[in-house]
């Protein structure tokens, strides 16, 4: 579990696929530096963000480490576009003495989204992302969490009919701190939605479908019967 503030930035030095005869599947490895600060209590086996995904410390010495990435995260984030001298997010697995200074992230990316533009407000900019995968638009939600690259950023606006995007604006100091801040109109991000949507949306489908099914009363199901009942009864007249 992470909170979505940034630790640092570090570097990739070193992006390694893997092929299959190695390790029984494709996959590939990833070697970070510059990013000591991270690394002062660090174990084999630790979860870090990178980019917003949650992968394992495989290697690691006082300045670099070293990540496996699965063929599924392969697929699901922007980290095969990774190579070296790429700038990624990194943040440690949250522990239970700190401040929760953002909201909760787990480091699964849901899919990855493409910078649509780029609009200076003061000294802060405006982005607008669309997301590969459309459907997660139904979890974001104006002022709601947003995870950018590992980032916990605040949702400015959400157009679901045109542009198929969100927007969330970048204040002085965060474009300083994420990687985000230098990336260009066309690149990608990898994007999480916030947990509590998904979870309160499973609930509701649940609690829905066990009404129709009657295990709750049936309350819904009469419901509905009696508005079906309704529109014929008007239609037969």
């Amino acid at each position: 579990m992470f909170t979505g503030i940034v630790e640092t930035i570090g570097t990739v030095v070193e992006y390694i696929e893997v092929d299959e005869s190695d390790v029984g599947g494709y996959g590939s490895s990833i070697v970070i530096t510059d990013c000591d600060i991270i690394l002062e209590d660090a174990h084999l086996g630790d979860s870090i963000s990178v980019n917003g995904t949650c992968v394992t410390i495989t290697d690691f010495d006082k300045q670099k480490f070293k990540v496996g990435v699965a063929p599924e995260t392969i697929r699901r984030t922007n980290l095969s576009r990774l190579g070296p001298g790429s700038k990624v997010n990194l943040e440690r697995a949250v522990a239970g003495h700190v401040r929760f200074g953002g909201h909760f992230v787990q480091g699964h990316v849901d899919t990855t989204a493409e910078i649509l533009s780029i609009t200076p407000d003061g000294n802060a900019f405006t982005f607008w992302f669309r997301p590969k995968d459309a459907d997660v638009l139904r979890f974001v939600v104006e002022k709601g969490f947003i995870t950018v690259d590992g980032a916990s950023l605040t949702v400015i606006d959400v157009d679901e009919q045109d542009k198929k995007a969100f927007s969330v604006m970048l204040i002085s100091y965060t474009q300083q701190k994420i990687v985000t801040a230098s990336k260009k109109v066309g690149d990608t991000v990898n994007i999480e939605v916030d947990l509590m949507g998904k979870l309160l949306e499973k609930q509701v489908t649940l609690q829905i479908e066990n009404q129709l099914k009657g295990q709750l009363g049936g309350s819904l199901h009469d419901y509905i019967s009696k508005i079906v009942d309704s529109k014929l009864s008007q239609l037969t007249q």
